[in-house]
């Protein structure tokens, strides 16, 4: 197993992150969602490689194999986090990859430390711009879905993430794209993360605000929604940031919902590495 360790600290020991390392070429990060691991990648890893990149794959703070420290699970940590793999592995002209929360650590990265070392990035069901309704987002959401998480996570957390992961695929409707077993085991890599962290990370995607982070974007961006997202509606989130970021490449796939990767696979990769060899 590999760790880099971070230059972030707690009690006085550096933080660990897991990461897996595959292929050679052009370096792509992938950053999960939440409340998941690199995992989620599954069926994007080996596309990657295969299309002859180097595809890096680490689970955040909190997730998967990775340290679980107590705090700091807000954007600018997790964005020091990546910045620390880049720094570490000695990368450049890297592409990142954030899906739903981890489209937030691609946003902050590029507003807090640029794009010296990246050549493009994506943003795929992510949640940028921002996902809080306020007085000059009218279009959010309310505090209190966020706040409804927090709730049932506090008091069942199994059964929650039950429940989400149905509503992250839409299951109802796109049932025969995937698998009971895979629904099974979605929730398996859900409830190995952290409770603390769980919690911790809600605050973190439901409250920070990415637009002047996505006003620096000087790269070659993709963004990819599905415009039946349940979790992160299109409207608030893949369409504005498309608006803002002006070297955007927009993609809508039609009937998909939020976990786009895992039931519009085949869709989805294509777009991917079409955007890669771009």
């Amino acid at each position: 197993m590999s760790y880099i360790e971070t230059t972030s600290k707690e009690k006085g020991k550096n933080i660990k992150l897991y990461y897996e390392d595959y292929g050679e070429g052009k370096p792509v990060i992938l950053i999960h969602g939440w409340p998941l691991s690199h995992r989620m990648w599954e069926y994007q890893i080996n596309e990657v490689v295969d299309a002859g990149f180097r595809c890096i794959a680490y689970d955040r703070r909190g997730f998967g194999d990775s340290d679980k420290p107590w705090t700091n699970y807000h954007y600018d940590s997790l964005a020091k986090d990546l910045n620390d793999i880049i720094t570490k592995l000695g990368l450049s002209e890297v592409t990142i990859v954030g899906f739903s929360m981890g489209g937030g650590e691609v946003a902050r990265y590029i507003g807090k430390y640029g794009t010296a070392n990246l050549s493009k990035a994506a943003l795929i069901s992510a949640v940028p711009p921002y996902m809080l309704k306020t007085d000059d987002n009218p279009d959010g959401l309310e505090k209190e879905v966020f706040e409804g998480f927090r709730k049932e996570i506090k008091k069942d957390r199994p059964a929650f993430l039950q429940g989400f992961g149905k509503q992250f695929v839409n299951f109802d409707k796109v049932g025969d794209r995937i698998s009971q077993e895979m629904m099974d085991y979605y929730w398996y890599i859900a409830c190995a993360a952290s409770l603390n962290a769980t919690l911790e990370c809600i605050d973190s995607f439901g409250s920070t605000d990415f637009r002047k982070d996505l006003e620096k974007f000087d790269i070659p961006t993709l963004v990819v929604h599905g415009d039946a997202d349940q979790i992160v509606p299109n409207d608030i989130s893949g369409k504005k940031s498309a608006d803002i970021i002006s070297n955007s490449e927009y993609h809508v796939i039609e009937e998909a919902p939020h976990g786009l990767v895992l039931t519009h696979t085949a869709e989805f990769n294509k777009i991917l590495l079409d955007f890669l060899r771009s």
